[in-house]
Formats: structure tokens, C-alpha cells, sequence
């Protein structure tokens, strides 16, 4: 009989992804990396914080952190 493989933690999305303290799965905003003079004040502002992952990615993305106390 074959052996069933163990859930493994995808440590791309781990590095990529925090779970907050009320369950809410948070990212980074995009477009803050490099470039930023050509940014307004107002633009860097709005993307210094997390942002909430949306419902329809989040399940995909917590699928790939079987350890991460959620769901």
C-alpha cells in the first residue's frame, strides 16, 4: 500500500503572508519596491502598511501553511 505524503509547508508563501491575531490573512502592497521618487507622497502613504488578502486567494494561500493554526 503506498504511503501518504506529509502536508508540507510552502515557505514561499510563509515569507510572503503573516496571519493576524483575528485570523485575517495579510500581504504587502505592491508597488513600493523601487522607483518610489516618480511616486506621489499621498501613493507611498496609502502603501506603507499590510493589506487584507482577498477571500478567493486566501483559501489558496492558506491550503500552502498546513501549520499555520488557521482553518
Amino acid at each position: 500500500m503506498p504511503r501518504r505524503k506529509p502536508n508540507k509547508t510552502r515557505k514561499a508563501a510563509v515569507k510572503r503572508f503573516k496571519i493576524s491575531a483575528t485570523g485575517k490573512l495579510m500581504r504587502r502592497g505592491a508597488g513600493k519596491r523601487h522607483l518610489a521618487t516618480n511616486k506621489s507622497a499621498k501613493q507611498k502613504r496609502r502603501l506603507r502598511g499590510s493589506q487584507v488578502v482577498t477571500k478567493g486567494h486566501a483559501q489558496k494561500i492558506v491550503e500552502s501553511m498546513p501549520f499555520s493554526h488557521r482553518g
